[in-house]
């Protein structure tokens, strides 16, 4: 292609993830494509680097693991990803009693039964629990083979959950209702809670269900709502999508920013540093916030919900940290809750929602390290060091980015530091590894800058706050969910109907609307 004046058939803004998954689809099927990447390299917010300069550790820098990459598109473009279950699926301190967690084991319901009963000293929670997940395990089943078929009404979603029961407490009840009916204990209540909560700023009892929708998608992913380990890290998904690409024809321009976009008469104009394209059709991997200003169209004003709500910390240590209650092997296999009970992440929100970080800081931590190893070099993995991967929840984009008195990044870091102390039996500055500078390896991201670093506006991982997975409006109904005001420009990106995380969702519904079209 002659990037002074190039024609091709579909032109992709952003190498994420989802723009690789929509280029592989295209490319399949004979079409012409190219994508322009901003970065350096490819992956966007699905990426393993040495986050930490000289030391041999490749970390998934701003993403976690994988749950709703549907099998039917890796299948569909030979993806040969290696994902691995973890063996504990998550542990709890109690935040009355640190020393007492509970402890969820994956796959093993006698087990779960009895863990929880100790917990709570009564079988019934652990048969509520037991039941919880049957059900959203039914909903799962039901919801997820439709986010890869143009949308259905909201009608034909509650025909096709086909319970009545189901339909009301996961879809048109606030989450906190429906949790409150179903378990008692506090510390249950919360595990369930913070599934609703990553990226999501929400009141659990809010009736803008934005709590119930973060939820469905964190539940559903392939019809069980596994939450799986990608070896090698989040960046063997866009590596391998990348080389996909790459084998199939298309053209991917590194370093390459797109500075604009215009309709024109049976075409989309794509201007570049380097020069103008002309393609039949144009997808955008990045917000909608991001394609009104390619399109030079006004900007809406981004109010709190909307924004990020989270902040991403990478961690290496030298060893596991010795925790209290509990031993350190079972603790960090799983999603370790610190300060997460249903209680204290009400608290929180109120508290942010006043504009201030909350205290204690309601986090989770994994260490991805123990489940798949190869993530270390040879000399890392002798020496017992490990990666701890951190989100902290509640954490609004404006508590940043306000004008008067913002936090900072040091802010976060001593928040961060604080709470996950509160349950270690040592403090974590003891366990960090250090560089061969001797500079401690905790790098934290709080959302400005992922918003500096990904040009995502207010460094929300979807982009926009997520939705309901059918159409909104009539009109979509029989769409893919990527269709824009301009007939010829698709989003293919977490901002599409049914997008969010790490997905390939929207870029294999992008494709299809191309194909279909």
């Amino acid at each position: 292609m002659n990037n002074q004046m190039g024609q091709v058939d579909v032109a992709i803004v952003g190498a994420g993830h989802n723009g690789l998954v929509a280029a592989c689809y295209l490319a399949k099927a004979g079409l012409a494509v190219t994508i322009f990447e901003a970065a350096d390299q490819v992956g966007g917010a699905a990426i393993s680097t040495e986050v930490f300069p000289g030391v041999p550790a490749r970390l998934s820098k701003y993403s976690y693991l994988v749950s709703l990459l549907p099998e039917q598109i890796r299948r569909d473009l030979g993806m040969e990803l290696t994902t691995v279950k973890r063996s504990v699926s998550s542990f709890t301190p109690d935040p009355q009693q640190p020393d007492r967690v509970l402890v969820i084991p994956a796959d093993h319901e006698s087990e779960l039964h009895q863990r929880i009963t100790e917990f709570t000293g009564d079988e019934a929670d652990a048969i509520a629990w037991i039941d919880f997940y049957a059900r959203t395990a039914r909903v799962a089943k039901k919801v997820f083979p439709t986010l890869t078929q143009p949308l259905i009404s909201r009608d034909q979603m509650r025909t096709l959950i086909d319970s009545e029961e189901d339909w009301n407490d996961f879809f048109e009840r606030p989450l906190g209702e429906v949790i409150e009916k179903s378990i008692s204990n506090d510390v249950l209540r919360g595990i369930i809670l913070t599934d609703a909560l990553i990226g999501t700023f929400a009141n659990a009892h809010g009736d803008d269900k934005r709590a119930n929708i973060c939820f469905l998608y964190h539940v559903i992913g392939n019809g069980t709502g596994d939450w799986d380990v990608p070896v090698g890290g989040m960046g063997q998904v866009t590596g391998q999508l990348d080389a996909i690409a790459r084998g199939l024809g298309v053209q991917i321009s590194l370093s390459t920013p797109v500075s604009w976009i215009k309709p024109s008469e049976g075409r989309v104009i794509v201007g570049t540093p380097t020069g103008e394209v002309s393609a039949t059709r144009v997808l955008v991997n990045a917000a909608p916030a991001v394609l009104a200003r390619l399109l030079g169209e006004p900007e809406r004003e981004i109010p709190l919900p909307d924004g990020g709500a989270q902040i991403k910390v990478n961690m290496l240590v030298k060893r596991l940290p010795r925790i209290r209650g509990g031993n350190s092997l079972e603790a960090f296999n799983g999603t370790f809750h610190i300060n997460e009970s249903y209680e204290q992440l009400q608290r929180a929100f109120a508290v942010a929602v006043a504009g201030e970080l909350p205290d204690p800081l309601p986090a989770e931590i994994y260490c991805h390290s123990l489940t798949d190893p190869s993530i270390l070099s040879p000399e890392l993995q002798e020496q017992g060091v490990h990666t701890l991967t951190l989100f902290a929840l509640h954490t609004p984009h404006e508590l940043f980015a306000r004008s008067a008195n913002p936090y900072t990044r040091e802010d976060a870091r001593a928040a961060v530091v604080k709470t996950l102390n509160s349950v270690l039996a040592e403090p974590i500055e003891d366990c960090l590894f250090q560089d061969a500078s001797g500079k401690i390896c905790l790098e934290v991201n709080t959302t400005l800058d992922i918003e500096h670093s990904l040009g995502i506006p207010t460094g929300n991982i979807f982009h926009t706050p997520l939705d309901w997975p059918w159409a909104l409006k009539s009109d979509q109904v029989g769409k893919w969910g990527v269709e824009t005001t301009h007939p010829r420009i698709f989003l293919c990106g977490s901002g599409a109907a049914r997008g969010g995380g790490v997905s390939g969702i929207p870029g294999h519904n992008a494709a299809q609307a191309i194909l279909t079209g």
